[in-house]
């Protein structure tokens, strides 16, 4: 017997090291193996044998670490950047069909970032290193469909393009989305417009007395924020008034709302209330709205109402439909009332209550701040805060105060739409920049549109662009010529030039900061077109990869989708080069432009568009 049970005692000694060991392996296996997953720059199955990347055909691990100055050398190395190009480039999985590379959960798991959920930091950009990039195209999903186009695009989309189906169910009860065979349909509902938005926006303009019931006010309400915007029908239903709304949501347990509402072709982009500034500058907005947005407004100290404050300009309206406008319970009554407070210290003013929706208005001008007593809060700003800048700008909880120009006007002086899309801006003193370099460069974009239009009309049919991308946006002189074209343009501004994006939004037209040497935060497959001038060379010079910034604007293009590439010589001879390993050789076209005021140079333009790939394309 005890020979027996120390042969038992024996073998569970060794099943248990067995186990241990197993256990073990797989968590080594799972560690290291994350470091293979097609969002990594190199790895061992795709390196070559010389440890070159086989994407871009250079060495990885060096290729970011190189200092600005090497790249005066450019043109002498063209010849050979132009023989390590590729041939071809490998498809991702089809499983990253969607991937945003700055808002990717695997990534921050694989990281292992330490994020505060409850300040919503998981919702914030968290970009890849180098070293971290996918290298590889983004396939459509199976079967995918050119876009259904603008207008009839607001109303309906394909579902094989977004397969994504649970908000139909989820928000049956308030008309969000309808499954309706091979399509998605938009009624118009949102969660506190279950009857339209078309009618909660004149319910609104009643409440506000506006003329005719038209939220427009005679041209003076024109950009909008809309917070927590589901599917953007709030949105939609304010461009025929002339009113442009910029939606934002998270990608949140609603994670694909964004991604419908640019598949509709309404203005929107994810962002999130977090920690970190909205990429707007101050005074852009002149009405922000909140329907159900589910956002703790009282939280460290109002600050994020503090961030509204800063985005709304002299006299702007934030318009709030919520229970705790409504409802009678104690926990609604509690928040309504700390809510009411904390906006009576910050001057903002109740203009309209109505069963589910309160308005309130900010202040004109510095006066009541100015009034308050002394210690109360929140604060004032300090003068030493650019109440502009907003890349990667942590808040804080203070109140933004008027420059002495808007104090004293008791507002923006912006004329009102559509007079203000040209009518040189009052900030463009802000910049010493004169109204006649104004003119000149608003001139000057029109002639270049009208050129483009010329090079590339035989090979576009009528509504083929709506969701359209300045990459370089200067003043808005190329959106500002689009105007009389049924699209609407997303203004990205450099952050080494983020202060011209206040002049963008003076002008009626909307946009963002960004640093393309990192992934924009929107979803594959969602513009028509992308404008890029000098935008290679600027990251170039900088020490950037231009070839993440092509599978970049990839993984953005739609297919069939057109990219104008405006920049040197060189530049546009190395890319021209890639167009049939990135596919973008269904066509195109190159040439010498005409010399003109904001010349860089000597310029040249490419123009080219996107294949629509076919299925059964073989992917890593």
């Amino acid at each position: 017997m005890r020979k027996k049970s120390e042969t038992i005692l024996t073998t569970k000694f060794l099943s248990s090291i067995l186990i241990v060991f197993v256990v073990s392996l797989g968590l080594i296996c799972v560690y290291y193996g994350s470091a293979f997953a097609p969002g990594i720059r190199t790895s061992d199955h795709l390196a070559s044998a010389d440890g070159t990347d086989p994407v871009v055909g250079k060495f990885s691990d060096d290729v970011d670490d190189r200092d600005a100055a090497a790249f005066d050398s450019f043109d002498e190395d063209l010849p050979q950047r132009i023989s390590d190009i590729p041939k071809s480039i490998p498809v991702c999985d089809s499983r990253f069909s969607e991937l945003i590379p700055c808002l990717d959960r695997n990534l921050i798991y694989q990281m292992k970032l330490k994020l505060n959920l409850t300040l919503m930091e998981h919702y914030e950009r968290h970009c890849p290193p180098p070293q971290r990039r996918y290298n590889c195209l983004i396939p459509p999903p199976a079967g995918y469909k050119i876009p259904i186009r603008w207008p009839a695009s607001r109303d309906e989309v394909w579902k094989v393009n977004i397969p994504h189906t649970h908000l139909a169910s989820e928000k049956s009860d308030q008309n969000w989305m309808v499954v309706n065979g091979d399509k998605i349909n938009f009624p118009g509902g949102g969660t506190h417009f279950h009857y339209g938005a078309d009618k909660y926006i004149a319910s609104i303009a009643k409440m506000l007395k506006f003329p005719d019931d038209n939220l427009n006010n005679g041209g003076n309400i024109r950009t909008v924020l809309d917070v927590g915007c589901g599917v953007a029908s709030f949105g939609a239903y304010l461009l025929p008034l002339n009113i442009i709304a910029m939606s934002l949501a998270p990608n949140d347990v609603h994670e694909n709302q964004i991604q419908f509402a640019l598949e509709r072709g309404i203005p929107s982009t994810l962002g999130v209330l977090g920690t970190k500034r909205l990429p707007y500058p101050s005074h852009s907005f002149e009405l922000a709205h909140c329907s159900r947005c589910r956002i703790d407004w009282l939280q460290r100290d109002g600050i994020l109402l503090l961030e509204l404050d800063r985005l709304l300009r002299p006299g702007g309206y934030f318009v709030y439909s919520s229970p705790e406008a409504y409802s009678q319970d104690q926990e609604n009554r509690r928040i309504w009332f700390a809510l009411s407070n904390l906006l009576g210290r910050m001057c903002w003013k109740v203009v309209s209550k109505r069963d589910q929706t309160v308005i309130w208005m900010k202040p004109l001008s510095n006066s009541c701040y100015l009034k308050r007593d002394l210690g109360i809060q929140p604060p004032l700003c300090s003068s030493n805060e650019d109440p502009d800048a907003s890349w990667n700008v942590s808040m804080k909880a203070c109140i933004t105060p008027y420059s002495k120009k808007m104090h004293r006007a008791k507002g923006s002086e912006l004329a009102p739409w559509p007079q203000r899309l040209t009518a040189p801006p009052p900030r463009l003193d802000e910049l010493g920049i004169s109204a006649e370099k104004y003119q000149e460069d608003t001139e000057v974009w029109r002639w270049r549109v009208i050129q483009y239009w010329k090079q590339m009309k035989s090979k576009f049919e009528k509504n083929s662009f709506r969701n359209i991308m300045d990459m370089n946006s200067n003043l808005g002189g190329f959106a500002a010529s689009l105007n009389d074209k049924d699209v609407w343009v997303m203004n990205v501004v450099s952050v080494n030039e983020s202060s011209k994006l206040k002049i963008i939004y003076d002008r009626g037209l909307i946009g963002t900061v960004h640093d393309w040497c990192e992934s924009f935060s929107t979803y594959p497959r969602t513009y028509d077109l992308l404008h890029a001038w000098g935008v290679f060379s600027e990251i170039d010079q900088r020490g950037c990869s231009m070839e993440d910034l092509l599978f970049d604007m990839d993984r953005i293009l739609r297919p069939l989708g057109f990219v104008i590439l405006r920049d040197k010589p060189s530049v546009i001879s190395y890319i021209q080069k890639f167009l049939t390993a990135l596919r973008w050789d269904d066509w195109s076209s190159e040439v010498e432009p005409k010399v003109d005021a904001l010349s860089l140079d000597e310029e040249r333009v490419l123009i080219a568009r996107k294949r629509l790939w076919e299925d059964g394309v073989a992917t890593l």
